[in-house]
């Protein structure tokens, strides 16, 4: 019950914000369903790739193709002042997709009996993938590969999920929204993870 909960939250929040994207990048529509298609699917057919799971097991997940197609369709039609408003919120949905898919890929490997490495490499490609592919075809450099904090909180839960932390539906709807919590917070008080710049000052 709890794979499938996540797994419609994760579609519905990354579609979304891939629509959203495409449309601040004012692509047409065909782009804005590309955009919304790939962030929300993307993540999950890379982990399905490294972790031997047929790519072809997307196409079996209908209904979740629906939701995303009413989901983006809706978001093109919105009132364009309350688009706008992105911005404010659009690293919310952002947040909902990473903690949902990075569960949903997390508990996807438990399944297949995989070890913890496998199940937090699956949680944060599930969590990010479809954010890095939508962000590359928006020209724009991927979350994952910036100083501020986003994989970590994939990594997290792999390792929560991982070490059996979690396991009743409860615990992973908790996990969820701990996870989420943490980071918008991240974002607001903008975290960051070390770096070194080799550009001359």
């Amino acid at each position: 019950m709890a794979w499938t909960v996540f797994s419609i939250i994760g579609i519905i929040a990354f579609a979304i914000s891939g629509a959203i994207v495409a449309m601040e990048e004012e692509y047409d529509i065909f782009g804005v369903y590309l955009l919304g298609i790939v962030t929300a699917f993307g993540g999950g057919a890379i982990r399905n790739l490294l972790i031997g799971v047929p790519v072809s097991a997307l196409w079996e997940q209908e209904m979740m193709f629906q939701v995303a197609l009413l989901v983006m369709t809706i978001i093109f039609l919105f009132p364009r002042h309350l688009i706008n408003h992105w911005n404010r919120w659009g690293k919310f949905f952002d947040a909902i997709g990473l903690s949902a898919f990075a569960i949903q890929g997390a508990l996807f490997a438990v399944q297949l009996g995989l070890p913890i490495s496998a199940i937090v490499v699956a949680a944060v490609l599930t969590g990010s993938g479809g954010g890095i592919i939508r962000d590359v075809l928006a020209k724009r450099k991927p979350l994952i590969l910036r100083n501020e904090v986003y994989a970590v909180w994939a990594v997290f839960i792999g390792l929560i999920i991982g070490f059996e932390l979690a396991t009743s539906d409860l615990a992973l709807y908790i996990l969820f929204v701990i996870t989420t919590t943490l980071r918008v917070f991240s974002y607001i008080k903008k975290w960051q993870l070390p770096f070194r710049s080799l550009q001359q000052s």
